[in-house]
């Protein structure tokens, strides 16, 4: 069953194309790599597919749906299925709230749950991405880069969405962090039965999370395929100097 999709997708910033003719479609349970070069699309892409924008021409479906902006009903649903990690820990953050607000925020934002069902909610979405039973009373300037993107992951997951958007998720950490975010979103993507649809210039985070892979170029999918074999076999001269020229995850 097809969760979240991108049909015949055309945007533009005025007259200048970003996105033509995109196709996406993500299952149930499925991950997803977008890769591309700089400009190529992939961030205008992500924010149709959290519901952002709207696409000039196309559209974004939802559950069979298609996404409808102003449709109140529709979009609570929406943000309660479909939720985001963004790239830098350090910014996507509040510095002001302690982390059970901040992880806490959508719970009650989108009306799934406050007082003590809140607090329980929290507690066990902390301990999920493993972290100590005294981060609810801290701030983030407290942590790690590794634990705030723990954080974020935290917060996106409270909810307990369908869908995982996650905007180059490991490319502000060092690599040893990188592996254990990787690893993280692997275990709650099994546990949870989680669709993900993750960006990223890193061919390794990619191979190492993403069951498919869809390569955009000039706002174009040019190749999209099982990743095994698409970096294994990539048939385009495009894809092929992606994978020569992005630096992989150690994979050890």
């Amino acid at each position: 069953m097809t969760v979240l999709e991108a049909r015949g997708v055309d945007f533009s910033y005025g007259k200048r194309p970003i996105l033509t003719g995109v196709d996406l479609a993500v299952r149930a349970g499925q991950s997803v790599g977008i890769v591309g070069e700089s400009g190529a699309g992939k961030s205008t892409l992500l924010s149709l597919l959290l519901g952002l924008a709207s696409p000039q021409r196309g559209e974004i479906r939802y559950d069979g749906a298609p996404l409808q902006l102003r449709d109140r009903a529709l979009m609570r649903d929406f943000r309660s299925g479909v939720q985001a990690v963004f790239q830098d820990p350090y910014s996507s953050l509040d510095p002001r709230q302690r982390v059970d607000r901040i992880v806490a925020e959508p719970l009650e934002s989108l009306g799934l749950a406050q007082g003590s069902q809140a607090r329980e909610r929290v507690r066990e979405a902390l301990e999920s991405v493993g972290l100590p039973a005294d981060a609810a009373q801290r701030y983030p300037h407290e942590f790690s880069g590794g634990q705030r993107q723990r954080i974020a992951i935290a917060r996106a997951t409270v909810v307990r969405p369908r869908v995982l958007v996650a905007d180059e998720p490991v490319s502000a950490l060092d690599v040893s962090t990188r592996t254990q975010v990787i690893e993280l979103i692997n275990r709650l993507r099994a546990e949870h039965g989680l669709a993900l649809v993750m960006v990223s210039h890193d061919l390794g985070a990619v191979a190492a999370t993403c069951e498919r892979t869809v390569v955009l170029e000039g706002g174009r999918v040019v190749e999209a395929g099982p990743t095994g074999n698409l970096l294994a076999a990539p048939r385009e001269a495009y894809t092929q100097r992606l994978i020569s020229a992005i630096p992989r995850l150690p994979t050890s």
